[in-house]
């Protein structure tokens, strides 16, 4: 049977393996494309019709792939993949048709594409997305207090109080205190997003997080769209995703 699949990944590596182990274990099913974020899958699902199984990663550039249901109605059956195998992975199997951890097993994948042909789950309940969301939204963990780098060849700390914002660049993050030094440090703005205040600090975009002392200006951007001005100053234009501009905005308003 061809079933046409559509996989929303922000890892190119693991999206494409993926792909690929789809095409082996089922040839004639057909992956209709492959998306990287919340935004450009919301985009995604108002121009195209349902596909008939998804692979959704929970973590993607630019937050949680469960905004994705507060924008459209996804009723089709969801594979949800995680790093993370710390959350309460079992309430996936309420209503969703599984999950799989990576980095994905072939034996894991056919079990899940198994469930699929059986049960054809048809959509999620919304108290599951629910409490899922709780369960992996930032805050949810133990905040840091500190950041570990490194500087010439020793090591070092710096406070999460001394941070104005954290920014993303070639797959690397980075650190710019209030005194305007910047330190490459080893984390993901993903990992970052869920350890930082979520009353202080807000991820605008995929690629940067700000704290709201640092925010010195706020003007209009086309579609939609915020742009800000931070200080310390930051070499590019920091957009504020529009998909992020009524959380934003709801944000500033505390």
């Amino acid at each position: 049977m061809n079933i046409q699949v559509l996989i929303i990944e922000d890892e190119p590596p693991a999206a494409n393996r993926l792909k690929k182990m789809i095409h082996t274990l089922r040839p004639e099913w057909h992956v209709l494309d492959i998306i990287d974020s919340v935004e450009d899958a919301v985009h995604w699902f108002s121009k195209n019709s349902r596909p008939q199984l998804v692979f959704m990663d929970i973590q993607l550039a630019d937050g949680l792939s469960f905004e994705i249901f507060k924008h459209t109605d996804l009723e089709c059956p969801i594979v949800f993949t995680t790093a993370y195998n710390n959350y309460t992975l079992e309430a996936f199997n309420v209503n969703a048709v599984h999950y799989l951890l990576k980095p994905i097993e072939n034996g894991a994948l056919e079990e899940a594409i198994k469930k699929f042909e059986k049960t054809r789950q048809p959509h999620l309940d919304p108290q599951l997305i629910s409490k899922l969301l709780q369960e992996v939204s930032p805050g949810h963990q133990k905040e840091r207090k500190r950041f570990l780098v490194k500087t010439g060849g020793r090591l070092s700390f710096v406070p999460v109080e001394e941070i104005a914002f954290f920014f993303s660049d070639e797959g690397n993050a980075f650190i710019t205190t209030r005194a305007g030094e910047r330190f490459l440090i080893d984390q993901t703005i993903e990992e970052i997003e869920k350890e930082v205040s979520s009353s202080s600090y807000f991820r605008i975009n995929r690629k940067m997080i700000v704290h709201i002392n640092s925010i010195a200006r706020i003007e209009p951007h086309f579609n939609n769209r915020l742009v800000i001005e931070t200080l310390p100053a930051f070499e590019e234009e920091i957009i504020v995703s529009r998909l992020r501009v009524n959380e934003f905005k709801d944000w500033l308003n505390q």
